[in-house]
């Protein structure tokens, strides 16, 4: 009976007040769009972990909807959405930011979130990892540990700014090293990206780096069957191949959702376009294979703190 009483209670207050979400901030429910299973890959479990935290420190409800590609998935899910008292949705790609600045008008009294963007309105909101510093941090690594002079990078898109990290921080560290590099214009074309694998090991390619969500595992599972050397993307890897992975580039998605939410909850998120980097801390690199060196351990990690500190990466220190 003592239950009884307080849900009707609960539904009393709740029904007087608008619920006492309004008294803490402006969060209600939130949305999560991904365009595949919420479990394919290390990019949409780190985003499905970011709601998981929103959910635990909010106490709000999170609605998943998956595999939402085409504008009418998006229109109807955010229809649904905004039915269910959801207030800011996220949508776990750049493709998203179309889609939002086309409905957004239509739900000014919700904030939209999307990766990787360049186009916003007072609801919408495009979050951008900066990969360039590491990736040059990464090709750092790379060009230190190739014994073949030769890399490869497997990219998803030509325009990752990770690409032309990577490649200045291998030819910092090595300018005679070559470097190979094909993109696939697919985030999650595995058999595609294995193809490229395979074509770059018979060139001589001896340390891969996999820019893309669902390929950079299968890679490195492979790089493990041949001896070789791979970078991680995403998340830390090492565990999936520790012998293989030389380091990984980390961007921490579920972080970065958090903060986003908290920003959105104190009325201080804009619409706008917000650029985070390793000063940030939601970008970093992941534990170094125990085959490099302390001392160039010790020289990536002097490199990376004086990084946050000027902004000028090793091969830049001496233009000011």
């Amino acid at each position: 009976m003592k239950k009884l009483f307080i849900a009707i209670l609960f539904i009393s207050v709740c029904t007087l007040s608008a619920c006492s979400y309004f008294e803490s901030g402006n969060i209600q429910n939130v949305g999560f769009l991904v365009e595949t299973d919420i479990d394919e890959n290390p990019w949409t479990q780190t985003g499905y972990e970011g709601m998981q935290q929103i959910e635990d420190k909010y106490q709000v409800d999170v609605m998943y909807k998956e595999n939402i590609q085409s504008m009418q998935d998006v229109r109807v899910a955010v229809d649904e959405l905004a039915q269910d008292g959801v207030n800011l949705i996220f949508g776990h790609s750049n493709m998203y930011g179309e889609y939002f600045m086309e409905l957004s008008d239509s739900y000014p009294d919700v904030h939209f979130v999307y990766m990787n963007g360049g186009e916003v309105k007072s609801n919408v909101t495009s979050l951008n990892f900066d990969g360039h510093a590491m990736g040059f941090f990464a090709g750092m690594v790379a060009g230190q540990m190739t014994m073949n002079n030769d890399v490869g990078i497997i990219a998803a898109h030509s325009w990752q700014p990770e690409i032309e990290g990577f490649y200045e921080g291998v030819k910092y560290i090595s300018p005679t090293t070559e470097i190979e590099l094909d993109y696939l214009n697919d985030w999650n074309n595995t058999e595609l990206a294995l193809k490229v694998y395979e074509e770059m090991k018979e060139e001589g390619v001896d340390v891969f780096y996999p820019i893309g969500n669902s390929f950079s595992e299968p890679i490195i599972k492979k790089a493990q069957e041949d001896n070789l050397y791979a970078i991680g993307y995403l998340t830390n890897q090492t565990e999936l191949a520790p012998d293989t992975v030389l380091t990984s580039t980390l961007q921490h998605i579920d972080q970065l959702y958090l903060h986003i939410t908290d920003l959105f909850d104190k009325s201080e998120l804009q619409g706008e376009i917000y650029n985070f980097d390793f000063q940030d801390e939601f970008v970093g690199l992941g534990e170094f294979n125990e085959t490099i060196s302390d001392e160039f351990q010790e020289k990536i990690k002097s490199d990376i703190q004086r990084f946050k500190e000027t902004g000028n990466l090793p091969n830049e220190d001496n233009k000011n």
